[in-house]
């Protein structure tokens, strides 16, 4: 008959628990899984079952006494850890949204938008169809095993009996925002260029011709060759994933530092 002391019992529930608030943070943020499309109970048990692969190869756990600061201080930076890796995930989605905002407004279907499931927003077509494109190239290359890897790799370099994250990785997280508007703007940069001159050449048509109605002829003109653009620079729509997301990669990286 198996015999625990209350000990052992502590240190076999601290040594769950430790792992499940980082986990469970980090699932509750991240894409695809971390949506209201997916049931809270679906992610929840996706969070316990991984924490039951990574317990094994877990170093020895910290086991506070009771309610103790120390408690609330393990607790916190397990939590910070998981939602700055899921929330750096999340900026890497968010780069193709934004692009395909730019060129929507360039192009004058600012305001065809449609209600996007995953996050109960309203977003323009063309973002939610470059988002739909990247959730798709990024199951097709394993980019969910690379999740998976990078939480489970994260107990490696950040151990829980270690401190969290360093200040200088927190600033990268801020700076984050900088990077997603950076990266947006260089895939939308070839369709908005494009557009540009086409809006230019329509003004010096209406210098030129003051009795054109050039809004009758040029809004349909501009979305009609801004679908073009937008065809003609999905031949490269891979080679860009795999720049952003190779950044994106290296600043969850960065992101692990011990403090």
């Amino acid at each position: 008959m198996l015999a625990l002391s209350v000990p052992e019992l502590v240190e076999w529930m601290f040594r769950f628990l430790w792992p499940l608030f980082r986990i469970g943070a980090f699932v509750m943020v991240v894409p695809m899984i971390g949506t209201q499309l997916v049931p809270v109970r679906i992610r929840l048990g996706f969070a316990v079952a991984l924490t039951l692969l990574v317990m094994p190869l877990l170093p020895e756990v910290p086991t506070p006494e009771g309610l103790s600061p120390q408690l609330a201080l393990i607790v916190g930076q397990q939590l910070l850890i998981g939602f700055a890796l899921g929330f750096m995930v999340q900026v890497f989605f968010q780069v193709f949204t934004l692009g395909g905002q730019l060129i929507s407004s360039q192009m004058g279907l600012g305001f065809a938008s449609i209600s996007d499931p995953t996050n109960g927003v309203s977003v323009v077509v063309l973002s939610q169809f470059y988002l739909m494109l990247t959730m798709l190239l990024f199951l097709s290359m394993n980019g969910h095993l690379v999740l998976v890897a990078v939480i489970v790799d994260s107990f490696t370099i950040l151990p829980l009996t270690e401190g969290g994250i360093a200040g200088e990785s927190l600033w990268r997280l801020v700076a984050s925002g900088s990077w997603m508007f950076a990266g947006a703007l260089v895939l939308a940069l070839p369709a908005v260029i494009s557009l540009l001159v086409v809006n230019f050449a329509f003004g010096i048509m209406t210098k030129a011709a003051p009795q054109l109605n050039i809004f009758a002829i040029g809004f349909p003109f501009t979305m009609l060759f801004g679908l073009f653009i937008t065809w003609v620079a999905l031949s490269d729509f891979v080679g860009q994933y795999h720049r952003i997301a190779t950044e994106a990669l290296d600043m969850v990286g960065a992101l692990l530092i011990r403090s």
